[in-house]
């Protein structure tokens, strides 16, 4: 899907639901308002930005997610808050931004209430991470992630209780990217969202 297209999908949204809309808890923590950028960059085939965290961070280190972050006090909303994040860990500059709107929330089983924000980037935007949270940035083809023969269903028991994500395993040459969790169920709920 190009751009005019995704534009017109968020100017008259279909009647749709989302297939997750939250993960079973992994303790008690207090929820915590989020939002993350999903990127489109306007390539010839359009891409979403993703970045691999870095090893340190205490929630989710070293995973594949979303630029984002939770919301400051002065962010006025979540689409505000996805913006002021991508700047800071990935070097976003905004107006190379548009923003096409969101998708309903997802609470992570960490208790983070994610507001997804949906943009498109332009192709001219350069991207710069942040050490200090961002080991890498790169892009995966949005044809490939829309695709449902790329997306996983996974099962487990943990701790008694039974776990259910997405994943979607992406190779980049000698790189395997393993999109998973959160991170694949924003992705799948946006895939539901175009299909409908």
């Amino acid at each position: 899907m190009h751009a005019d297209a995704l534009r017109q999908r968020f100017l008259n949204p279909p009647d749709w639901r989302p297939e997750t809309v939250s993960e079973k808890k992994f303790g008690d923590r207090v929820p915590t308002q989020a939002s993350v950028l999903m990127g489109i960059v306007q390539r010839p085939v359009p891409s979403l930005v993703l970045t691999q965290r870095t090893a340190h961070l205490k929630t989710h280190s070293g995973q594949v997610a979303l630029p984002g972050g939770k919301l400051d006090p002065e962010d006025a909303d979540a689409i505000a808050a996805a913006l002021r994040e991508s700047q800071e860990e990935v070097g976003l500059d905004p107006s190379h931004v548009e923003v096409l709107g969101t998708l309903p929330v997802y609470i992570t089983g960490t208790a983070f209430v994610v507001t997804p924000v949906v943009a498109l980037i332009s192709e001219h935007a350069r991207f710069v991470p942040n050490p200090n949270e961002v080991a890498e940035v790169f892009e995966v083809p949005l044809p490939f992630l829309m695709d449902p023969a790329n997306h996983r269903w996974h099962q487990f028991e943990w701790e008694g209780d039974v776990r259910n994500w997405y994943s979607m395993p992406y190779y980049q040459g000698d790189h395997h990217r393993f999109i998973w969790g959160a991170t694949a169920g924003m992705l799948r709920n946006l895939y539901r969202f175009l299909l409908a």
